[in-house]
């Protein structure tokens, strides 16, 4: 399978853009309720970086939940909460654990007016789980056995083994059987013309400039009052900046060094939300240098993760030494790596790698070098590479860095470092599977670095079979202490995401954030309740 990871680049993340030619620098918001008109403000334009490959949940679009166009069973409200969507209550579990029982609600429609129902939750989780169906994360869903409607409005999952998350995991949107069950899930219309439950639908996609929306003025949980809303995909960080000072846009998500020229800004605020997104740098197993586990460990200890957070972040993150957060329940204390180059060099030096020509490191002929690509236009990923590469070269490693698209990078993954990112918030195992367990090298975005750890292996899978939590913390306890030995990847931070905003509406507020960040998260993950602040003031 070589579908990305909903983790990759062009995540999950709904996103859309306003071109970057002359055409797009007209004021989006000089029309239709916003910017000059004294009526309720009624559109949104949102600069993000990314833009999704499909919109189908099929092939993983939404999965973490918030995909605007579609509804799971479930959601998560600000705090994280599961709360009932589609379902009508959260789901009854069986004393073992293994079956889940979800009534529907009733009278939902889909956006074509036709109606939802327990066939449709069966259709969308059997496709997932098809193995014809190039969806990279239907390992997630790997816990079960069956699912089945046992009447209109009743659906029952079985499952293989007590997968504590489970109920997690139902926050993956729903397609409708009589739309996308007449297509390939792979190839269909269905990917680029979703039709769900949401409170919007999808009006245009421009590929590589923008997603516009419309609301769902049927939507089961009310009409939403922004009434327009565009998604601007701009890449580079700096552009995206310059259309949010000139009116272009409403709202972007900026690295911290932009968002800070917007502080004396009086008509725009900063939202700042917490998050498990982590970059780090993939050291692939197939890198001769970048594969040995000297090479890494020494990596480990070399790089300045506190500088990185201080300099590049300016403070709005912390240090990162695994893809689990040191300030959450589950990381490991002890796992934490102080910077340490004289430690650096004594594990080369004990490995053979001797300092030769230009103070770069030798081994049986070999140079410590390797290649470092980042993506094209992202600051913090460019600001990371330079720093991560310059601490190296202290230790007698010397990294060259790379800027390219995903389509230069994708294809070099096996053998080339890569700075990349991840990050899913909730339970450990969605994020970690992904990244670690062997059987996924290779498999798109999934393990960047092919590595390769029986030990670690058999702690996810422990992991997962269990709702035992405290045998479930002693198994991730060894994963992370397993990466002390053998990194794999150098985490470096996790990031805080800012985003400034005009300040037009009330009503916005941020989640507990994923690596992804478009329309699943930011302030715009509740935009269908926003309220235009004019509108409000007219209300009292």
């Amino acid at each position: 399978m070589t579908a990305r990871s909903i983790r990759g680049t062009a995540a999950v993340a709904l996103a859309g853009s306003l071109a970057l030619t002359a055409a797009a620098c007209s004021n989006p918001g000089s029309t239709e309720g916003s910017g000059g008109s004294k009526g309720p403000k009624e559109s949104a334009v949102v600069g993000i970086a990314y833009e999704p490959e499909t919109l189908s949940p099929l092939l993983g679009y939404g999965k973490d939940g918030n995909s605007k166009i579609f509804d799971g069973l479930l959601a998560f409200d600000a705090d994280m909460k599961l709360q009932p969507a589609l379902a009508a209550e959260l789901p009854k579990i069986s004393a073992d654990g293994l079956t889940y029982t979800y009534e529907i609600r009733r009278g939902v429609k889909f956006s074509d007016g036709q109606p939802f129902g327990a066939k449709d939750v069966v259709y969308t989780y059997r496709t997932i789980l098809d193995p014809k169906t190039n969806n990279a994360s239907k390992t997630e869903l790997d816990a079960v056995k069956e699912v089945k409607a046992t009447g209109p409005d009743t659906v029952v999952f079985t499952l293989k083994y007590p997968y504590a998350p489970f109920a997690q995991r139902t926050v993956l949107p729903i397609a409708p059987e009589h739309v996308a069950g007449k297509q390939d899930p792979n190839t269909g219309a269905f990917s680029t013309e979703p039709i769900g439950t949401g409170p919007y639908t999808l009006t245009n996609w421009s590929k590589g400039e923008k997603l516009t929306f419309k609301a769902n003025e049927n939507y089961w949980g009310g009409p939403p009052r922004v009434k327009k809303f565009t998604m601007a995909i701009i890449k580079d960080d700096d552009t995206r900046a310059t259309r949010l000072r000139s009116g272009d846009l409403d709202g972007a998500i900026l690295p911290p060094n932009l968002a800070e020229g917007f502080k004396g800004d009086k008509h725009k605020k900063t939202y700042a939300a917490k998050t498990y997104d982590y970059r780090n740098v993939t050291l692939p197993t197939h890198n001769k240098v970048a594969g040995d586990t000297a090479i890494r460990r020494a990596l480990d200890v070399a790089v300045d993760r506190r500088a990185m957070v201080d300099k590049i972040l300016e403070g709005a993150g912390k240090p990162a030494y695994g893809p689990v957060p040191t300030d959450s329940e589950w990381f490991a204390k002890g796992t934490e790596r102080t910077h340490d180059l004289e430690k650096a060099k004594q594990i080369l030096d004990a490995a053979g790698w001797k300092a030769g020509k230009g103070g770069i490191r030798e081994k049986d002929g070999v140079k410590a070098e390797f290649p470092l690509w980042y993506l094209s236009g992202d600051k913090l990923r460019q600001d990371h590479a330079l720093a991560y590469a310059s601490d190296a070269k202290k230790a007698g490693i010397s990294i060259k860095t790379e800027a390219g698209t995903w389509e230069v990078i994708e294809p070099r993954m096996k053998t080339d470092a890569v700075l990349a990112g991840g990050g899913s918030p909730g339970d450990p195992d969605f994020d970690q599977y992904l990244l670690l367990q062997s059987a996924l090298g290779g498999d798109g975005f999934n393990n960047m670095a092919w590595y390769d750890n029986k030990a670690v292996d058999k702690a996810l899978d422990d992991a997962r079979e269990t709702n035992d939590k405290a045998k479930r913390k002693a198994a991730y306890d060894t994963v992370q202490r397993e990466l002390v030995k053998n990194p794999g990847y150098t985490f470096l931070t996790h990031i805080d995401h800012l985003y400034v905003v005009d300040d037009d509406w009330d009503g916005l507020t941020t989640q507990v954030e994923p690596h992804d960040h478009g329309l699943a998260s930011g302030p715009w993950w509740n935009v269908e309740k926003w309220i235009p602040k004019n509108l409000r003031k007219t209300e009292k």
